[in-house]
């Protein structure tokens, strides 16, 4: 028996979390359309800055404020989509944790319809209701 179409891109999400930047957590993101990949994301800085990785340390585990200008993975999925060319317009995001305010507003933005998460982001458990007053349908796990 194979697994859920759900079940697939969300593994395929933790996957590209492991080319993540970050040393505090590694966010996953991989936007489909009509069941075929169309983008992937996974947080880390803009083109031009330095990495978490390569500062070597992370302020977070401090307590601290991130020092890096580190994009999540949603929003990283939806630039380079962007930069292709990509309609993102009906879209379904699968992604490690569930979004945050700006990426939930990212992703309305750019028509993404259905939000499939695997885990509730702690910093923002408000995001699946922040994206229900978007009007995105969302589910955690598969």
């Amino acid at each position: 028996m194979r697994d859920s179409i759900d079940v697939y891109f969300l593994q395929m999400a933790e996957l590209v979390a492991t080319r993540s930047t970050c040393l505090h957590r590694h966010q996953g993101a991989v936007l489909v359309k009509d069941k075929r990949v169309i983008s992937t994301g996974y947080n880390g800085s803009p083109p031009g800055l330095r990495h978490c990785d390569e500062m070597e340390d992370c302020a977070k585990t401090h307590n601290g404020t991130c020092r890096a200008e580190g994009l999540h993975g949603e929003s990283n999925a939806i630039a380079a989509a962007a930069r292709l060319g990509i309609c993102t317009d009906g879209t379904v995001m699968y992604s490690v944790f569930s979004p945050c305010a700006a990426c939930c507003n990212l992703m309305a933005t750019a028509g993404v319809k259905r939000v499939v998460y695997k885990d509730l982001y702690e910093n923002y458990p408000e995001g699946p209701f922040h994206l229900s007053t978007l009007r995105i349908e969302h589910k955690r796990g598969a």
